[in-house]
């Protein structure tokens, strides 16, 4: 309305529409991320791919969700580092959610050199994450594979089931018990 009644003066209006139309090219490119965050935060709250408490990974960043607003996601890493997210990189990108089913699946990786007995370190192993009462039994009990034949050693994957919450305790606690029986039973590292 304002470039027509100035236009009706007798003025001449096309550099002021084309510097209105310039302003208006720079604004959309300046406020392109934010929308694109925006509408980015609108997906992850509407389909809900985690929620505040969940333990996920994106964007080569893990830890616990503490917020999520509608530009960006907040997370504690477990160092307690807080990281923030944009949302429109986290909607597209891909979304790695430890918490969604409630348990998860605890690895150990033990080399030992060849001529090992491998049944006694399967059965050493085995004893030692069948031990602790953090193990779950449900999708399937603890099981251990020959997993790799190395230059002078074969590895050995030890897997369990555990709850969440319990995860990171258990993976260190079987740490420290491998450490100190596997020596016991002759059994060495390559």
């Amino acid at each position: 309305l304002i470039i027509t009644t100035i236009s009706v003066l007798g003025v001449d209006t096309t550099s002021f529409v084309a510097l209105l139309a310039g302003s208006g090219v720079a604004i959309g490119m300046a406020l392109s991320g934010t929308l694109q965050n925006f509408s980015g935060g609108i997906m992850i709250l509407v389909f809900k791919p985690f929620k505040v408490g969940d333990y996920i990974e994106a964007q080569g960043y893990s830890g616990t969700v503490t917020s999520i607003e509608i530009t960006a996601t907040h997370i504690n890493t477990p160092d307690n580092k807080k990281i923030i997210l944009p949302n429109g990189a986290l909607s597209n990108g891909t979304i790695n959610n430890y918490s969604t089913t409630g348990i998860r699946r605890c690895n150990w990786d033990m080399s030992v050199p060849y001529g090992t007995d491998l049944e006694l370190a399967k059965s050493t192993g085995l004893a030692i994450i069948k031990a602790h009462k953090a193990v779950v039994n449900d999708p399937a009990e603890p099981h251990v594979y020959l997993t790799e034949f190395g230059v002078g050693y074969v590895t050995l994957s030890f897997r369990c089931w555990v709850k969440v919450d319990d995860y990171w305790d258990l993976f260190f606690e079987v740490n420290e018990q491998i450490y100190k029986e596997f020596p016991k039973n002759g059994l060495y590292a390559p």
